[in-house]
């Protein structure tokens, strides 16, 4: 089975074995399972990896409770980010010569922070602790980190959100510091390392 009948899941491999069981890339033709999996624990781990980036991009204009933008590639329409990530493994393909899946997760091993830093409060007094990140929430804020780049690069700007995506992507696999999940992942784990 073939990813849009082009692209292979056969040699894609996941390299960080924390992160292992929670990158799915179970071979699926047309990646959308229209929430077949969403009341059952764990469930995004059931799900595709190239979905959840299809699920994400529908929504990556919203952050926390603020939603900044609500259209565009924002509308929540399947067909809409389906044809977003087609175009965009399309010129993952052409850019690196190789399978655009392993890019893909390459991308996300690359920019998936490690620690980040809770506020714990004693006696009336917070504290900054830098903590580990489970490997589910490794997985989430890597995928928002780097949907919500290509958003705001290519919002109110000349660049598609096609374009955005790829160079987010390509910044990640490269493990360069333009995108924004490399650049948040750095900010992430100095205020860690700070507050051990």
């Amino acid at each position: 089975m073939k990813l849009f009948n082009k692209w292979s899941f056969a040699g894609v491999v996941v390299t960080d074995i924390g992160i292992k069981p929670y990158i799915n890339i179970e071979p699926i033709v047309v990646p959308r399972t229209n929430g077949y999996y969403h009341n059952t624990p764990f469930y995004k781990t059931k799900v595709n990896i190239v979905e959840r980036i299809m699920n994400r991009i529908n929504v990556c204009g919203h952050k926390g409770k603020r939603h900044r933008q609500s259209s565009g590639h924002n509308t929540g329409k399947a067909k809409t980010s389906m044809n977003t990530v087609l175009a965009v493994l399309t010129k993952l393909e052409e850019k690196t010569k190789t399978n655009p899946i392993q890019v893909l997760v390459s991308a996300i091993e690359n920019a998936s922070p490690r620690e980040e830093v809770i506020t714990i409060e004693r006696a009336g007094a917070r504290y900054a602790q830098a903590v580990d990140i489970g490997p589910q929430r490794r997985v989430d804020l890597v995928i928002r980190y780097i949907c919500q780049g290509a958003s705001y690069k290519s919002f109110n700007k000349q660049k598609s959100i096609v374009a955005a995506l790829v160079e987010e992507i390509m910044d990640c696999y490269e493990k360069g510091n333009a995108s924004m999940a490399m650049s948040k992942r750095a900010e992430i784990e100095k205020m860690a390392a700070s507050a051990k």
